[in-house]
């Protein structure tokens, strides 16, 4: 083999990454460095869908249970340590896969990230005591009127992902997304794209049924537990947010379930949007591993 080579599987949330990715890695006895926003903590288990511990204890995982909560973690962070894990794997093995749904991560593995224009510092003292005082429904009309950009593609879940937006539109005038290098990186293995689709209906279908099993497995208990830190960065997550709304006493427990659901079907959407831009993705059906299979060989034999 030439180079070694990397394979991303991404996709949207509930599509059949994670099985399918452990199909593919015990096949190849290889790793896996996940590219999940949340996964990466520790004290987020049942709420952002981990593998089993006996997966995980079956096939290593980086970047799953490696942070704590208190900890924020972006986009740069990520890519440096994503590039750390996966030469550890290339130490050891020809073949490393990448899996996960957090887009902007996965593009800042496959083709990193420019430096970001610096920010003023009133502004962005000024944004931080707005949301304080006027919370998320301001700060998601904000990045909306300034970047609708960054409102179609971005993950509306996470208020310091939105004012790191805020803040760089009004400080350069230019969208984030614009910082992001047209220009790839070389990296010195390859990396082969992939993506991992259902029809929209069976996405949607699949994740109100694994709402519904998150609820069965105990995910009230999980956020009954999180509920003092529930200001921080990490938690401000579907599946999380409604149930402290639940627990403030703000809404019923069925409400708040069926705006998991519906908030999550949201997000897939706009995961959709952001990987279907991109030409280079190769695309399967979770059930097609066999022919997923065939092109890994296909170019790393």
């Amino acid at each position: 083999m030439a180079r070694k080579t990397c394979i991303v599987i991404s996709g949207p949330t509930a599509a059949g990454k994670t099985a399918l990715s452990l199909r593919l890695a015990e096949y190849f006895n290889t790793e896996i460095i996940s590219a999940d926003s949340r996964q990466c903590y520790r004290d987020l288990n049942i709420g952002v869908a981990k593998p089993d511990p006996a997966d995980l204890q079956r096939i290593k995982h980086y970047f799953i249970n490696s942070h704590s909560i208190h900890e924020d973690v972006n986009a740069g962070i990520f890519e440096s340590y994503a590039l750390q894990a996966v030469s550890a794997i290339f130490e050891k093995h020809d073949i490393a896969f990448l899996v996960g749904g957090t887009g902007l991560y996965i593009q800042a593995f496959c083709k990193g990230l420019d430096n970001i224009t610096q920010v003023t510092p009133s502004i962005r003292e000024e944004i931080r005591q707005q949301y304080a005082v006027n919370g998320l429904p301001w700060l998601k009309a904000m990045v909306e009127k300034h970047d609708p950009l960054f409102f179609a593609k971005g993950e509306m879940q996470n208020p310091q992902r939105m004012m790191r937006a805020l803040e760089v539109r009004i400080s350069s005038g230019k969208s984030i997304l614009e910082f992001h290098s047209p220009a790839t990186k070389q990296r010195d293995f390859s990396i082969i794209q992939t993506g991992i689709e259902l029809p929209r209906k069976e996405i949607y279908e699949r994740i109100n049924h694994r709402v519904d099993e998150m609820m069965e497995k105990g995910l009230l208990t999980e956020v009954e537990t999180l509920f003092p830190f529930r200001h921080l960065n990490a938690l401000q997550t579907v599946g999380y947010t409604e149930l402290f709304t639940f627990l403030e006493g703000k809404c019923t427990i069925e409400k708040a379930v069926t705006d998991i659901k519906k908030n999550t079907r949201h997000y897939a959407k706009r995961q959709i949007t952001w990987f279907k831009r991109d030409p280079n993705i190769q695309w399967f059906a979770p059930a097609e591993a066999d022919r997923l299979i065939h092109l890994i060989k296909k170019v790393t034999e």
